[in-house]
């Protein structure tokens, strides 16, 4: 039942990052003009795009390696680089997607960093990469003792599940500025809810429950892998897949 539970979880899980990355995609190519790296708005557009796909979906995914039962068994290298890999991944997206907004931004003389949004999604960012160096350095290079790995496992879950809600915080406050910047009295206002406002609130929606489901299974403790020599009943997705 528990390994039900989880396999569900995990569809919808897929199936939402899907959709998120879909939906964000459409909205940039349908209502703002596409995409293009030229400097143009168009550029800009690639900013959602790819901080939705890297410190959303990629983040979330990556994340969640643990999880899974396969990686409950046999050496956990190879899982710890797999997990290293998508967090790479995903702050690579990340890093391209503020080079769009810094560039297009310099290009048209707009101010850098001056709404909540930007200082969110910097502080998200920001703390990535210090969790990811720390990551690496302590619990994929050998050098650590598994005594200091416990002391500090317990702070890089707790800021790993902060980076992602940090970066549901940034996604849904650009999404809301970028329709107030976008849908003014000249076209038709925010306030009337014309499509493109209901369907970038829908990505929003879609998004904040990806985010959620995401800090649901991390939170599910049956879910998680247990620790060497603490094989308990309180793994049944362990149990089932044997």
């Amino acid at each position: 039942m528990a390994r039900g539970h989880f396999y569900v979880s995990s569809l919808a899980l897929g199936t939402l990052g899907s959709l998120c990355l879909l939906f964000v995609i459409y909205w940039v190519q349908h209502w703002r003009g596409g995409l293009a790296w030229d400097n143009s708005s168009r550029m800009f557009n690639w900013h959602p795009v790819l901080m939705v796909a890297g410190m959303v979906v990629v983040y979330g995914a990556a994340s969640l390696v643990y999880r899974l039962p396969q990686s409950w068994v046999g050496p956990k290298l190879p899982w710890k680089v797999l997990h290293a890999a998508l967090h790479l991944a995903a702050f690579t997206l990340a890093v391209l997607g503020l080079v769009a907004v810094f560039r297009f931004h310099q290009h048209n003389q707009i101010a850098h960093l001056y709404s909540l949004h930007s200082w969110l999604g910097i502080a998200a960012v920001t703390l990535f990469a210090g969790q990811w160096l720390l990551g690496f350095s302590v619990f994929l290079l050998p050098w650590a003792s598994q005594g200091l790995r416990s002391l500090l496992k317990p702070a890089h879950v707790f800021f790993g599940a902060t980076i992602l809600t940090l970066s549901m915080a940034s996604v849904l406050s650009g999404i809301n500025e970028k329709l107030f910047f976008s849908l003014k009295n000249v076209t038709a206002p925010y306030s009337s809810l014309p499509p493109e406002a209901r369907f970038a609130n829908l990505t929003g929606m879609l998004v904040a429950a990806f985010v959620v489901l995401v800090l649901y299974v991390l939170l599910v403790s049956s879910w998680k892998r247990p620790e060497p020599g603490l094989l308990t009943d309180r793994q049944p997705l362990l149990h089932e897949a044997q």
